[in-house]
């Protein structure tokens, strides 16, 4: 089956940077949109992305975009900082094509700023965090140790640039943002689902059961047997059941209608 079409925008964040996004129209539910956050070094345009929007968009229309430094749009990647602000203007924007509910599904790093946008901005029906890490600085695994090398030194910055198309912003985080284990219990009333697999080379499940544990209800939290890491092993039969997931979580409403209250931290 061909995937179904994306048609292409332009979204401009709040601290002006340019994202590069798409729009998949809903083969469902016509009321329903779902924003998809991609990993660190992905992009709406890669295959794998494009395949999880299709299936997707058989339960509600699709926005993916790509995080700021990542494919073609504008700025430099601050692995899970700013990018808070990339999601929200995805989020306004599936808004404005008009959606009346909306979800966002995030994988990896996009978990990660999924969980942030929630409870720094709001503005969703339902969160969804795939293969998401609970804190930041983790290198327990030797995948994570490759990703602190492209981050932090110049050679690695440089090979993510050539390999990938990632810029990467250099220097440290100057505040350290909120962690995606402190977020998540901001989250609440709005529906949470955690998703991990057993068999992830990047985050051990102690991440996602320090997420479920930080949360508040109503959450739920999904261990996948033999499931690896993000958009590169997620079968069609688990997007599906993501979909139903998100049909459901967003029929009772209940949306948070914007920022949360002064005092909350501020992303990048």
């Amino acid at each position: 089956m061909p995937l179904a079409a994306a048609f292409p925008a332009t979204l401009i964040t709040k601290d002006g940077v340019r994202i590069d996004a798409a729009h998949t129209p809903s083969r469902g539910d016509a009321d329903l949109g779902i924003v998809i956050a991609h990993g660190f070094t992905g992009s709406w345009r890669e295959g794998t992305t494009r395949r999880i929007a299709h299936v997707l968009s058989g339960f509600g229309g699709v926005v993916a975009f790509d995080f700021r430094g990542h494919g073609r749009s504008g700025g430099l990647s601050t692995v899970g900082d700013a990018e808070v602000l990339d999601l929200d203007a995805a989020v306004r924007h599936a808004r404005s094509v008009g959606y009346a509910r909306l979800a966002t599904v995030g994988f990896s790093m996009g978990a990660a700023v999924a969980l942030r946008q929630a409870a720094l901005y709001g503005g969703t029906d339902a969160v969804v965090a795939v293969s998401g890490p609970a804190r930041w600085y983790y290198r327990g695994t030797r995948p994570m140790r490759q990703v602190h090398w492209a981050i932090e030194r110049a050679s690695g910055r440089l090979a993510a640039r050539l390999a990938k198309r990632t810029r990467i912003q250099s220097g440290k985080w100057d505040p350290v943002p909120l962690a995606p284990y402190e977020a998540v219990e901001r989250i609440s009333p709005t529906p949470l689902l955690i998703v991990h697999g057993d068999a992830d080379t990047f985050f051990p499940l102690e991440h996602a059961h320090q997420l479920f544990d930080a949360a508040r209800e109503p959450k739920e939290l999904w261990i996948e047997p033999g499931y690896g890491h993000a958009e590169s092993s997620a079968t069609p039969g688990l997007i599906r059941r993501v979909g139903t997931w998100v049909s459901h979580a967003t029929a009772g409403g209940g949306r948070d209608e914007g920022p949360r209250p002064a005092g909350t931290p501020a992303a990048g």
